[in-house]
């Protein structure tokens, strides 16, 4: 069972490298959103102009980033949890509680999204739907970041119960033990850098 255990947490680390990297970059789209909807709004006012695509923009770039990087949420330990009672609780009772949290609600409920919503988009795509608005924006590729977001995000829960049930055996230490917030691991990642030169 640990040898089986073992190899699935070479996945499990597979999974956390592209989900982390997709996160980090994909992030920074906040920042592209912020700036099309500053340039939206000059534009508007200055030259009484706008476009429905360019509003639609911001909601499609919010949602990739909302859908995109929920992955990379649940690997640093930032997801919604109620941590006053988390942290009250023992260690092997969390750890109890995170196994059946993503067992039972977490990857069936990625799965289940991603099985119904695969269909819409494949309608979506087929048809070429675009959006209701004129001037609007195509309507697939926004429905694909649900197809694509809990697929990823299933991925991830799925690497989330590996390293738990890993955890739980002694196999590998807890990685939030001694988990910095990803603020400080951004700061404390620039100050060793800085540091080398």
């Amino acid at each position: 069972m640990n040898g089986v255990l073992r190899a699935l947490l070479g996945l499990s680390r597979l999974i956390d490298g592209v989900n982390l990297r997709l996160g980090k970059w994909l992030a920074w789209l906040i920042l592209v959103a912020v700036l099309v909807s500053a340039v939206n709004a000059t534009v508007r006012k200055v030259l009484d102009t706008s476009s429905n695509a360019w509003l639609e923009l911001q909601w499609v770039l919010f949602s990739v980033v909302f859908l995109l990087c929920s992955p990379w949420t649940l690997l640093v330990n930032e997801h919604i949890r109620i941590d006053i009672i988390n942290n009250m609780l023992p260690k092997r009772l969390r750890n109890a509680v995170d196994v059946l949290g993503h067992a039972v609600f977490l990857l069936p409920l990625c799965l289940i999204l991603v099985i119904t919503a695969y269909p819409v988009f494949i309608d979506s795509l087929r048809l070429n739907e675009q959006s209701f608005s004129a001037g609007g924006l195509p309507q697939w590729p926004a429905k694909a970041l649900i197809v694509i977001g809990f697929a990823l995000l299933f991925l991830q829960g799925l690497s989330e119960l590996i390293k738990r049930i890993a955890v739980m055996r002694g196999l590998i230490a807890d990685p939030y033990e001694q988990h910095l917030r990803p603020i400080e691991s951004e700061v404390d990642s620039l100050v060793h850098s800085i540091e080398k030169r």
